[in-house]
């Protein structure tokens, strides 16, 4: 016997599919600076703020629309190592592969980009570089000043930014973009989306706005912590259901499986 809880707990899946992009305004707002600023004389663009606030969803939506019309290359996850790094900006650049056991030379990886001026204007979206080191990117920002080369780079929002911070950094950065956690509304309009684009709207019309503040107070609309708690929600629901549907009230939603979940996560204690 299948339930149907078990497709509406997958679409809580935490993902950075663009096809699972929810579009709210906030979010678009923030997309559209972003591709806006492609278009400017700029050297690198930030993207930061806390985990979980859509940093590489939107990334990823970006690389999507514009891989058709823009030579954009997407790391989606950081390569820490220097000369793997350098040998990836290459054979993007270059469309060559490298040998395994040879190694790019930075000097001449800028020379040869330096050449590229006026002819071509390459984009790397280079995801979680808060795990670079600084000495990998002191070479991102020489590889930005030849304006061939622009980087859209995200970085996680904490309380000791010095990557940021650096001088040679904010001279720059031509725009700082930065995504936070949804409002109850926006919160909201995200949960009834993520239900209603799959048709599960005998669902999202059991959700009121007191069960998205109960959410919001616990995930303070943080995306990432929100899906983790609705697809636990929605995982207690799917074992109701198999195991004793009765437990499941009928023409409501349930405070109890709410309360169950902020349990199961640690939010709250029983």
């Amino acid at each position: 016997m299948m339930s149907k809880y078990s497709d509406i707990k997958n679409l809580f899946i935490d993902s950075v599919d663009s096809k699972n992009y929810i579009d709210l305004e906030s979010l678009s707002f923030n997309y559209n600076v972003l591709e806006d600023s492609l278009d400017k004389p700029l050297k690198m663009i930030l993207l930061f703020g806390r985990p979980g606030t859509g940093k590489s969803m939107t990334l990823n939506k970006l690389y999507q629309n514009l891989k058709d019309k823009r030579e954009i290359h997407y790391f989606d996850a950081p390569i820490l190592s220097e000369k793997e790094f350098l040998k990836s900006i290459y054979e993007s650049i270059s469309g060559k592969k490298i040998p395994q056991n040879m190694r790019v030379n930075f000097d001449g990886l800028l020379r040869f980009t330096q050449q590229l001026k006026g002819k071509r204007e390459i984009i790397f979206l280079l995801d979680e570089c808060q795990l670079y080191s600084e000495a990998l990117m002191e070479k991102i920002r020489l590889l930005s000043d030849t304006r061939v080369v622009k980087f859209v780079i995200t970085l996680h929002k904490t309380e000791n930014e010095d990557v940021i911070a650096k001088e040679h950094f904010k001279t720059r950065i031509w725009e700082v973009i930065e995504l936070k956690n949804a409002s109850e509304e926006e919160l909201e309009i995200y949960v009834q989306k993520k239900l209603l684009q799959k048709h599960f709207v005998d669902v999202a019309n059991l959700i009121q706005a007191k069960h998205i503040k109960f959410i919001h107070t616990h995930t303070l609309g943080n995306f990432r912590e929100t899906n983790k708690f609705l697809y636990t929600v929605f995982s207690i629901y799917e074992y109701y259901e198999l195991n004793r549907p009765e437990k499941i009230p009928k023409g409501r939603f349930s405070r109890k499986i709410l309360e169950m979940a902020a349990i199961k996560l640690g939010y709250i204690h029983d």
